[in-house]
């Protein structure tokens, strides 16, 4: 992954979560007529977030027919998870971070980290 990575703008995301929920390869066609359904939006923008988010590195595509298909890289989990890394990586004091992050879980979630801290542990 070593290339710095920009947050999404609106668009960006609005592509992405239409990827993450049709999951494999996606033609900016399909994309399209799934984000026209929700707001007026022309086919070309599309098309631009698409290379904009290959060029990203957030996509991959390979040809179909004359056109390229899309795919996400990343699976919405792994994309959140890397974003919390992002801002960890950006504090200061990454132990007070911690702490307020898992001070603001409801309970299940806090179970939920522990279970997973401690399988880690254990492995």
């Amino acid at each position: 992954m070593g290339r710095d990575r920009l947050p999404m703008g609106e668009l960006e995301s609005a592509v992405m979560d239409v990827l993450w929920d049709r999951g494999g390869w996606s033609t900016p066609g399909e994309v399209h007529d799934i984000l026209h359904a929700q707001r007026p939006l022309a086919y070309t923008t599309v098309m631009t977030i698409l290379v904009r988010l290959c060029q990203k590195g957030r996509l991959e595509r390979q040809r179909d027919g004359r056109a390229y298909a899309y795919r996400a890289l990343q699976t919405r989990a792994e994309h959140a998870a890397a974003r919390m890394g992002e801002v960890l990586g950006g504090a200061s004091d990454r132990s007070a971070v911690l702490a307020g992050f898992v001070a603001g879980l409801p309970g299940s979630d806090r179970d939920q980290l522990r279970r997973l801290l401690l399988s880690r542990r254990d492995s």
